[in-house]
């Protein structure tokens, strides 16, 4: 990825998909291929925004706009618009750790709640959560303290999808998930934990490809602002989460 440039290809994907267009309240917005730009070198080169440089404009202006899209649920749309193309042959879910650095904490005492910061094994941590389809692009992520057990988030990362296979490692083993999968009319391509007093089986040629969402989780973090949490408030953090994402499907 070049670090702050969209080729116009992937800008006329996503481009009509914003604010500001001829149609909407408020006038045209001219720049919003920069804005977009400066907040995608953001989230790639993981600095302060005030140290955003000088040719993408004001940083407390980007910031602001940001914040404002964030809001207005603009970053979520679009990558839920680009989520039309997915191929539901199978699902990949499974979750990775991000550790929080400190400027992330201590919001939960002004704004109440953990956003999704919790204390693990390696100190204060996110975890996120994610669903890939078949060809590993992604279609759902959940944010949760990092102490959080993958199970718990299993029956959401699936919820209302059409599918013919859902796969996952052995930490989402539970019979409340696999008859969830099942009445999904999918099939569960889970290993037995090995505590279980009848293993099942399972489709280990299916199960090799669960790499897929190994690999999303290796594209995800190429952004810096992602590989280590900054933002104090989980919606921040999950607008840049929507924007990788997005990238991730113009490639």
């Amino acid at each position: 990825m070049d670090r702050d440039m969209l080729s116009d290809a992937q800008w006329a994907r996503i481009s009509e998909l914003l604010p500001g267009k001829p149609t909407d309240k408020g006038g045209r917005a001219v720049d919003n291929r920069l804005f977009v730009e400066a907040v995608l070198y953001t989230a790639r080169v993981g600095n302060p925004w005030r140290d955003l440089p000088p040719k993408f404009g004001n940083w407390h202006s980007v910031y602001v706009r940001f914040a404002r899209w964030e809001a207005n649920g603009v970053w979520s749309r679009v990558a839920e618009a680009l989520r039309g193309e997915a191929d539901l042959e199978e699902l990949f879910i499974d979750s990775t750790v991000v550790r929080a650095h400190q400027h992330s904490a201590g919001a939960f005492k002004k704004n109440g709640g953990d956003q999704a910061i919790g204390r693990s094994r390696g100190g204060l941590t996110t975890k996120i959560h994610a669903c890939v389809d078949a060809l590993g692009n992604p279609l759902r992520l959940i944010l949760t303290g990092g102490q959080v057990a993958d199970i718990t988030q299993g029956p959401a990362l699936v919820d209302a999808l059409v599918t013919d296979a859902v796969v996952a490692d052995k930490g989402y083993d539970s019979n409340a998930f696999v008859d969830t999968i099942a009445r999904m009319g999918a099939e569960a391509v889970i290993p037995p934990r090995s505590n279980r007093p009848t293993p099942r089986e399972f489709d280990r040629e299916r199960y090799k490809a669960r790499n897929l969402v190994e690999r999303f989780f290796n594209r995800l973090k190429q952004f810096r602002r992602l590989a280590t949490r900054y933002d104090k408030l989980a919606n921040r953090f999950n607008a840049f989460l929507h924007l990788a994402c997005t990238y991730i499907w113009l490639l």
